[in-house]
């Protein structure tokens, strides 16, 4: 589960927008990314709070901006009001680079809970958008596949990713894309995709530009280590992420028989299931690899991802 707000993202520090503080001003735009979030409890609506945002003019500087829990006491409403206040805002946000949709925690909202939308919207009028996070799954869609020409990172967590979902990134036109970081999950979760499902991002040439790729929190990671063996998209990658998953010894035996790995600069295997031996292998074929949080072992129906509920 994730239990922790994020304190920083794209090199700034976050901070909750205080609605009952904002008509006193909110001075640091520029420098720091604001989470507008409800309480359970809120005396104020999400489309009031986003105005209390844009209310200071220095507004428009903001970098970016993460959402929060937009629906107070309504865990059924999705995000699609607050994509379309984004929308709407379009000509008073001008420097937004980075929006993160869906930041709960588990006691706010499960992540598979996370009722989205439509997002494909910000990216029409966000043309000169960078990065584009969200969290949560359900309900979420991509207008079929996204467009946008300047996008770089794009991340969707999730305790169990669709195979819609993925078919519609695998879709998508973003030529400038460097950083796609899929949590695909289990099937308990909505996570029925197969490694079928994610061969397309194992070529090269859909995303030029790609140099990080993430595979994460998977219960079939040890599918996807195999898969990779001959993988074209490893000759332009420098990151590989496969961490939060249900990594194994059959895995890491994977991993340890695909020499094109050797020329990754990154290589995270964080929280998994490998024995000592195969940890002591993968050290020594790959020195900088991350093998830390290894998980207890007592059999593949005693192997769970990092994050699902």
């Amino acid at each position: 589960m994730i239990s922790e707000h994020s304190t920083h993202w794209l090199g700034f520090p976050v901070q909750l927008f205080d609605a009952a503080r904002s008509e006193e001003g909110v001075t640091d735009y520029s420098g720091t990314i604001h989470r507008l979030a409800l309480d359970w409890d809120a005396t104020v609506d999400f489309p009031t709070l986003f105005s209390r945002f844009l209310d200071n003019p220095a507004s428009a500087q903001a970098p970016a901006i993460i959402i929060g829990q937009y629906h107070g006491d309504d865990p059924e409403k999705t995000s699609e009001e607050a994509v379309q206040l984004l929308v709407s805002a379009r000509g008073r946000l001008p420097n937004l680079r980075g929006i993160f949709i869906g930041e709960m925690i588990s006691e706010e909202n499960e992540i598979s809970w996370i009722n989205q939308s439509d997002i494909s919207p910000l990216l029409a009028a966000y043309p000169n958008l960078e990065h584009l996070r969200l969290r949560g799954a359900q309900g979420l869609g991509l207008g079929g596949r996204l467009s946008h020409g300047l996008l770089k990172s794009l991340t969707i967590e999730s305790g169990g990713l669709p195979p819609d979902l993925i078919h519609e990134v695998a879709a998508s036109r973003l030529p400038a894309l460097e950083h796609l970081e899929l949590w695909l999950g289990t099937p308990s979760y909505g996570g029925d995709a197969t490694v079928e499902d994610i061969k397309p991002f194992l070529q090269r040439g859909l995303f030029p530009r790609l140099r990080h790729l993430g595979l994460r929190d998977s219960a079939m990671v040890d599918e996807i280590a195999a898969a990779l063996a001959g993988a074209p998209i490893l000759e332009q990658l420098e990151m590989l992420d496969l961490s939060m998953g249900t990594l194994s010894d059959e895995g890491g035996r994977a991993l340890l028989n695909n020499p094109a790995l050797r020329r990754l600069k990154n290589l995270d295997l964080h929280y998994h299931f490998l024995s000592e031996e195969m940890m002591a292998q993968l050290k020594s074929a790959f020195p900088g690899a991350n093998l830390d949080d290894p998980q207890d072992d007592e059999g593949p129906d005693d192997r769970y991802v990092s994050v699902s509920e």
